[in-house]
């Protein structure tokens, strides 16, 4: 039986800010069993002042995946996002370019999006980028001489990706009828695999797509970190309710393997801005811990995430998997 809690916690928000919302429990996106514990309560961290809504994230007492229970359903959770949503954006953008990075540096790890350039095959071939937003990722390869198809959920991002960058992309999820069976040689989740409600059955859509011997690249937040410890639900990588599913490398690698993918094992990366963004998020709601005052200093946060990387419990990781031949 699944444990005894209210559907969703209010904290009396306005009429404007009180969206129509559908609320569904759902069984586990993996073992699809009913039986969970409650792991957290959090609220919508978007400032100012979120939704209102506190939302609650559960452990499958089964197979142990963490995720967003209840939650709004696929018809409303559109409502969740603002028309500037920009997940996991690295704030202060460079303004020009720096000198190449010394072998010490490279050797202690790198944000992931400086490895979305690296891809696991011997040269340019078919690219399907899930949840692509406005194109950034698909208009590097593209240059690569890659030939790339975006996919995204947001009607704005699909047309930017058409008229800004000239690129072939389409609205929706998977599966798509104008995607068909072994259709490319790769396909990346870029931070969206934790955004949608039937995890499983996307990868299992992707499998179909690849073929023989292509690979899946996804990159998620990783709740078995240490960052995550630290701030617990002001940590920047829960993202509630937008972030459905919550990844640990256990259950990231299971649930590949149930879509018969066979993964690789699981890396990670330093990422300095989320640790700096969790603790700008724990002053807001009021955490005064020395850790939410002390990662707001960027080299506090850059040596904190080099620890994470150092001892494997950073928050921020990517799993390659081939679809087998």
């Amino acid at each position: 039986m699944t444990t005894n809690r209210p559907a969703f916690a209010v904290a009396e928000p306005s009429a404007e800010q009180r969206p129509s919302v559908v609320w569904e429990e759902s069984p586990c996106p993996l073992c699809r069993r009913n039986t969970n514990s409650l792991l957290l309560e959090a609220p919508d961290p978007l400032p100012p002042p979120g939704t209102g809504f506190v939302f609650a994230v559960v452990r499958c007492d089964h197979c142990g995946l963490i995720y967003t229970n209840p939650r709004p359903d696929a018809r409303t959770i559109s409502q969740f996002y603002p028309s500037d949503y920009h997940p996991h954006r690295r704030p202060g953008k460079m303004r020009h370019s720096r000198p190449a990075r010394p072998i010490w540096s490279r050797l202690l790890g790198r944000p992931c999006s400086e490895r979305r350039g690296v891809l696991p095959w011997p040269g340019p071939g078919r690219l399907l980028d899930f949840g692509c937003g406005a194109g950034s990722f698909l208009k590097t390869m593209a240059a690569q001489g890659w030939e790339v198809t975006g996919l995204d959920a947001n009607v704005g991002a699909v047309k930017q990706v058409q008229e800004q960058h000239g690129l072939t992309a389409l609205v929706g999820t998977l599966p798509h009828s104008d995607l068909q069976p072994g259709s490319f040689d790769v396909v990346t989740m870029w931070h969206s695999l934790e955004h949608v409600h039937r995890p499983l059955e996307i990868l299992r859509e992707v499998y179909r797509l690849l073929v023989p011997g292509g690979k899946l690249i996804v990159a998620t937040p990783n709740i078995q970190s240490l960052p995550f410890y630290l701030f617990r639900q002001d940590w920047f990588g829960l993202d509630l309710p937008r972030h459905l599913t919550h990844f640990t490398p256990s259950t990231l690698a299971a649930m590949l393997q149930t879509a018969g993918f066979r993964p690789e094992p699981v890396r990670q990366f330093r990422h300095g801005d989320w640790l700096r963004s969790s603790a700008r998020l724990a002053t807001r709601q009021g955490n005064r811990s020395v850790w939410s005052r002390l990662l707001r200093w960027k080299p506090a946060a850059r040596l904190t995430a080099w620890v994470c990387y150092a001892i494997g419990v950073s928050d921020c990781m990517m799993c390659i998997a081939e679809r087998p031949t």
